[in-house]
């Protein structure tokens, strides 16, 4: 604060929050000539202290955020939604002369809940501003805990932050930024099929094939003498005991399973007048749902959506495969796509289904089915494809167009088990808030 003299009389500057000022500069100067000319001791005494004092705290505080360090760290960096992430805000005086008094400020993004934390408003979109007052010694570390609540799924970015530090008087104020930004994604809620409403057991149909191309570990039906060549792993053990002869185990040939996922984002018949959040949480876990079994089944799992990811304005494609990485991807993917659709999801479907593997099951997972899609449905069974429609319609879908694909209605979904956002209809605009991600690939 600092006290000016103005036409209507005195008041306090409030944004200026130093002590020192040009008023402060013209008093030393005055008590040090009256004492020195009217030879008073007392006044030049405390002018040259005043002086002295000025100059001490200039020097500090050109000095005090030197080896001053401030880091951000997420005990996970990756979380679903309904998870509590600890969050633990670091910093470091690595020097020997102490910070008497320092101001953090972090941009966190305004969705998600901090408790613990004293958030402030911002004027950033999308965004608040984490404050905090610290105090470090010499080489001294101070960390503060806070708990990130995971209200819902996307990529949030958390930073820049700010540093301000003074000298011990308060006289001058040092600031720097620090740019670095780190990013935390919340992946969609994760469910079980059965607690979704799927059945335990072969939810997509089963497949067989009579090639044994891909002998199934999991469905042993019988036993034979063992042959070189056979698998270390493929002997059954048990069998072996009882005939003292080697016995191999005789498994049952299945085709290759690929699961090739289809989520529509729109919610409306015309996904250009906005979207039911609710609606569109429900299809969003359910996609990444089965994305989820399908990975623990070591099947080939793939992703394609209407919805784009921010900044893009192309559909959403993951194409299926079972590296390591796959579901990551996957579940990333979700976490970040929009509400923006960039076309109708039978268009979507017909259009890359030519592209997939002619034995992938297609699972379309959609809150909104239109006739559009029902045709595209029946045109892809009547030309031998796999399907499976997982709907999340109030009512069930019916029509003979969904003769011979199986078809699950999950009204509900457990809806206790989503975020309990508005039903209304709201701006895509809206809901892509906070759903950011990073400049460049993932």
């Amino acid at each position: 604060m600092e006290l000016h003299l103005t036409s209507h009389g005195w008041h306090i500057d409030k944004s200026k929050e130093t002590q020192y000022s040009d008023a402060w500069a013209l008093i030393t100067i005055l008590f040090m000539a009256i004492g020195y000319i009217a030879h008073v001791p007392t006044l030049l005494t405390i002018g040259t202290f005043m002086l002295a004092l000025a100059l001490l705290s200039w020097a500090w505080h050109q000095f005090v955020l030197q080896g001053v360090y401030y880091q951000r760290h997420f005990a996970e960096k990756r979380a679903f939604v309904g998870e509590e992430i600890e969050l633990t805000v670091t910093l470091e005086n690595h020097k020997l002369l102490p910070v008497s008094w320092l101001r953090l400020k972090d941009d966190f993004p305004e969705t998600l809940p901090i408790e613990g934390a004293d958030i402030r408003a911002s004027n950033k979109p999308n965004t608040v501003t984490m404050t905090g007052v610290f105090a470090l010694r010499w080489f001294e570390r101070v960390e503060r805990h806070y708990t990130v609540k995971c209200a819902r799924r996307g990529y949030f970015p958390f930073g820049p932050a700010e540093l301000e530090a003074s000298d011990p008087f308060g006289f001058f104020a040092q600031k720097r930024s620090e740019r670095q930004t780190t990013w935390f994604i919340i992946y969609p809620k994760v469910l079980p099929l059965t607690t979704l409403g799927l059945p335990a057991k072969n939810p997509f149909g089963e497949l067989k094939s009579d090639i044994p191309l891909f002998p199934d570990p999991t469905r042993s039906i019988g036993v034979r003498d063992y042959q070189p060549g056979d698998a270390l792993r493929a002997i059954h053990w048990k069998a072996t005991a009882r005939r003292q002869q080697l016995q191999t185990k005789v498994l049952e040939p299945v085709l290759s399973r690929q699961i090739v996922i289809f989520l529509n984002v729109s919610t409306l018949a015309h996904y250009w007048k906005g979207v039911i959040p609710r609606k569109l949480e429900r299809a969003v876990s359910v996609a990444a749902s089965v994305a989820n079994y399908a990975a623990e089944q070591r099947w080939p799992v793939g992703l394609m959506a209407n919805g784009t990811l921010p900044r893009a304005d192309q559909p959403l494609r993951v194409p299926p495969g079972r590296a390591p990485g796959q579901l990551t991807l996957i579940m990333e993917m979700l976490a970040a796509v929009t509400p923006v659709a960039s076309m109708d999801i039978d268009r979507l479907l017909m259009q890359e289904s030519s592209s997939l593997p002619w034995g992938a099951t297609l699972v379309v997972v959609t809150a909104y089915i239109g006739e559009a899609l029902l045709q595209a449905l029946h045109s892809l069974q009547q030309a031998g494809r796999k399907l499976t429609l997982i709907a999340l319609t109030e009512e069930p879908p019916a029509g003979d167009d969904l003769h011979g694909i199986t078809v699950y209605h999950l009204p509900g979904a457990q809806d206790v088990d989503f975020r309990d956002v508005s039903g209304e209809v709201i701006s895509a605009e809206e809901l892509s808030r906070g759903l950011q991600i990073p400049n460049g690939d993932f």
